[in-house]
C-alpha cells in the first residue's frame, strides 16, 4: 500500500446545480480549475479523481489527470471507497471537486488529524457572518472539547435561544467538506447502511456518527470555496480574475 493519496469524487448529477462540474468558469470546466490546482501545489501525494461519468473522465483524462471510474453510490464517500481498491492507500484525503481554491494547507492539515487514532479528520471555519449561518447550503459542525465532531447539519447549530451568536464565535463553524480517513474506515463505512439523520440531511459523514465512528475536527483560518449554486459560480469566476490579474 502507499502512505497517502487525494481521491476526488465527481459525479454530474447535481441536484442543486446540474452538471455544475462542467460548468464553464473563465472558459474552462470547474473540475479543471480543481485538478488543475491540486496538480501544481506541492502536495507530494498522487491525485486521483473517481467518476461516476464517461464525460468527467474523458474531459480529465484529456488534461492529464487521472479518473477511476466507479459504480453509482449513494455517496463520495462510498465512490472513493471503491477507487481505493485499486489506489491501495492507507489514508485517503478527500477534496471536493467543486472547490478549486482548495490549497496544500489543507490537504497536510488533514492528513496531520489522523495520527491520533481517528477514524476521519475534516475541516471546518469560523463563519464570518449571520447570513451564511443560516444558509442551510452552508454545513455547521458542532464538537466537542477536544474537538472531536458531535452533529452536522444544514440548521444554524448551535442554535442561539435569545440573541445571535456574535461574529467569528468560536462555536459557530463553518464546515469545509474535505476529509481523511482511514482504509480500514473506508472498507467498513461502504458496508453500513445509510443513517437516518444521513437521508434527513443529506450529509454522508453522519453515518459515520451514526454508527459510533470518530471524526477529529481541524479549524482553519483559510476557508475553501465551494460551488453550491450558479452565484456561487459568478463569484468564484470574480474571484480567480483577481487573482490571476
Amino acid at each position: 500500500m502507499i502512505p497517502c493519496a487525494l481521491i476526488i469524487p465527481a459525479r454530474l448529477s447535481s441536484q442543486r446545480f446540474p452538471r455544475k462540474l462542467l460548468h464553464p468558469i473563465n472558459g474552462k470546466p470547474l473540475i479543471l480549475w480543481t485538478a488543475d490546482n491540486l496538480s501544481k501545489s506541492d502536495i507530494g501525494w498522487p491525485v486521483f479523481f473517481a467518476v461516476e461519468d464517461e464525460e468527467l473522465k474523458d474531459v480529465l483524462e484529456k488534461a492529464g489527470h487521472r479518473a477511476i471510474l466507479t459504480n453509482i453510490h449513494p455517496s463520495g464517500t462510498d465512490r472513493i471507497a471503491e477507487a481505493n481498491l485499486s489506489v491501495k492507500a492507507e489514508i485517503v484525503i478527500n477534496i471536493q471537486a467543486d472547490e478549486p481554491l482548495t490549497g496544500v494547507e489543507h490537504v497536510k492539515h488533514l492528513y496531520s488529524l489522523m495520527a491520533n487514532g481517528a477514524d476521519m479528520g475534516t475541516l471546518a471555519h469560523r463563519f464570518e457572518n449571520q447570513e451564511d449561518f443560516k444558509n442551510p447550503n452552508r454545513v455547521k459542525v458542532v464538537t466537542g472539547i477536544e474537538g472531536q465532531a458531535l452533529y452536522f447539519s444544514r440548521a444554524p447549530i448551535p442554535h442561539p435561544r435569545e440573541t445571535d451568536l456574535p461574529e467569528n464565535s468560536e462555536n459557530t463553524l463553518l464546515h469545509l467538506g474535505m476529509y481523511a480517513y482511514t482504509a480500514k474506515f473506508l472498507k467498513a463505512f461502504t458496508q453500513l447502511p445509510q443513517g437516518t439523520l444521513e437521508k434527513i440531511e443529506k450529509l454522508e459523514q453522519l453515518r459515520a456518527l451514526e454508527n459510533g465512528y470518530h471524526i477529529q475536527v481541524g479549524i482553519t483560518r483559510t476557508p475553501g470555496f465551494g460551488v453550491d449554486t450558479n452565484e456561487d459560480a459568478i463569484l468564484l469566476e470574480q474571484k480567480l480574475k483577481q487573482m490571476t490579474g
